[in-house]
């Protein structure tokens, strides 16, 4: 089974940007499927972005569409999400977390996310005003 820890999040300006790397251990880590959510002080955790086993199928929140990119490295074993344009709102504790099953076009829904097989421990990102 992959595990996986997160790293990269800290303490930026709005307009800023910041590079989020999720590092996992495991021969299978190119057959899962791979994700970031995120969860703010208060809220409910939510979907940010996911990415196929391929790397060929990427999916994004609205809130975060055209700000955030998420790529994949098989050969390292890593997972980024660059995010661009930080607003304060982006505020959160970002957490990685990774599946082989569920396809990635369904994590989204809480009814799926709840579910995914892996996750990481959170990093958090602090945008200030």
């Amino acid at each position: 089974q992959v595990q996986v820890v997160e790293s990269g999040g800290g303490l930026v300006q709005a307009g800023g940007s910041l590079r989020l790397s999720c590092a996992a251990s495991g021969r299978a880590f190119s057959s899962y499927h791979m994700g970031w959510f995120r969860q703010a002080p208060g809220k409910e955790r939510e979907f940010v972005a996911a990415i196929s086993w391929s790397g060929g199928n990427t999916y994004y929140a609205d809130s975060v569409k055209g700000r955030f990119t998420v790529s994949r490295e098989n050969a390292g074993n890593t997972v980024y999400l660059q995010m661009n344009s930080l607003k304060p709102e982006d505020t959160a504790v970002y957490y990685c977390a990774a599946d082989p099953r569920r396809t990635p076009s369904s994590w989204s829904r809480t009814s799926v996310f709840n579910y995914l097989e892996v996750w990481g421990q959170g990093t958090l990102v602090t945008v200030s005003p």
